[in-house]
């Protein structure tokens, strides 16, 4: 699995919390990159993005977050392409 999010040196941002949530609606486990440019303790930005969208910090390895949140029942599926066989 990729990170699908970056965190750059800004840090934890709105728009870095937007693409989280954006992301955790789509795949339900996502990981997230600390950029080089990062400055700041990894698991403080981790616990950060977690409360702020809402998930759960499953695991913290090197410079990459792994957040979980689980997806609302009621929520509807996106719709996906189906492909022809």
């Amino acid at each position: 699995m990729e990170p699908v999010v970056l965190v750059g040196a800004e840090g934890v941002s709105p728009g870095v919390v937007k693409a989280v949530s954006v992301a955790l609606e789509d795949h339900e486990l996502i990981k997230a990159r600390l950029g080089q440019g990062f400055v700041g303790d990894r698991f403080e930005a981790a616990a950060a993005l977690a409360e702020a969208s809402g998930a759960a910090v499953v695991q913290v390895i090197g410079r990459v977050i792994a957040l979980y949140r689980r997806r609302c029942a009621d929520q509807p599926k996106r719709a996906r392409i189906n492909l022809p066989s």
